[in-house]
């Protein structure tokens, strides 16, 4: 008896802590067809701020990455330990980031709540809003660049970006979305904001370590390397931008949304 009642409470206080994998799942069907459902405005308007945002994660990056003077050794470390700066200011802000909503909006669509069209809507509308918003905050870093002294970092990275080819973008940015969507999927899990700054911090800390690349927080890099040097022209950035943005989304929604979809939703019919 004792030891049923030990159970109990202990089961309690794991529900009580992180939500079960069901629950998880319910509340990222509800908020991504709440996202869905959104007034494009809004929406939009959340998208640009989100995209300004992220630069904050560049502006780091790149001062980091001046002081330090090159991307090796200890030194990726380093730098890998700010690169997830601007994304927990920019979730924990409640913006729309194309990377974090990859996945969520893909879940209503699983369960019959929306239709492609409505998917491809949301997404749309978000990554015109984050290209827009990381173009301005990028102008806003090139304008101030004069205080943050971090040329030589910002083209750094972004030379750094344009060095790959676009097979290897590719494969780097599916593993990028997929680390997203797993930090959207465990924001979800858990009541307390703590856990899940960690969420977050873990997810990013793993796509800057690893070199990974980002579609939005990318795209800022790239925008800030066009405004500072001549060498890198739109023609050069456009293609890689829309290579990284379909590596981002196929990461997030087959690796996490469909794998987290498929098992919950497949345990339950089998039972």
């Amino acid at each position: 008896m004792e030891t049923d009642q030990y159970q109990q409470v202990i089961v309690k206080r794991i529900d009580e802590t992180f939500r079960h994998a069901d629950d998880i799942l319910q509340l990222a069907i509800h908020e991504g067809k709440s996202q869905i459902e959104r007034p494009i405005l809004g929406l939009l308007l959340s998208s640009v701020a989100a995209g300004m945002i992220i630069g904050f994660t560049v502006l780091a990056v790149a001062v980091m990455t001046s002081i330090l003077g090159t991307l090796d050794g200890i030194n990726r470390v380093l730098v890998a330990l700010v690169y997830p700066l601007g994304f927990m200011l920019c979730i924990l802000s409640r913006t729309q980031l194309f990377t974090e909503h990859t996945a969520t909006a893909v879940y209503p669509l699983l369960d019959g709540a929306t239709n492609v069209t409505g998917v491809l809507k949301l997404w749309l509308v978000v990554i015109l809003g984050n290209l827009s918003g990381g173009f301005i905050i990028a102008v806003l870093l090139n304008s101030a660049e004069s205080v943050i002294h971090a040329k030589q970092g910002y083209l750094l990275i972004a030379n750094h970006v344009l060095e790959y080819q676009a097979s290897s973008l590719f494969v780097s940015a599916i593993l990028a979305g997929w680390l997203m969507a797993i930090g959207a999927w465990t924001i979800l899990s858990t009541h307390s904001t703590t856990s899940q700054l960690l969420c977050i911090y873990l997810a990013t800390f793993l796509i800057g370590i690893g070199g990974l690349h980002h579609s939005i927080a990318g795209s800022v890099e790239l925008f800030v390397g066009f405004l500072m040097s001549p060498s890198i022209e739109v023609t050069t950035i456009i293609p890689v931008i829309a290579v990284i943005l379909l590596g981002n989304a196929i990461g997030g929604s087959v690796f996490v949304a469909l794998l987290n979809y498929g098992h919950i939703r497949g345990l339950n019919k089998i039972v």
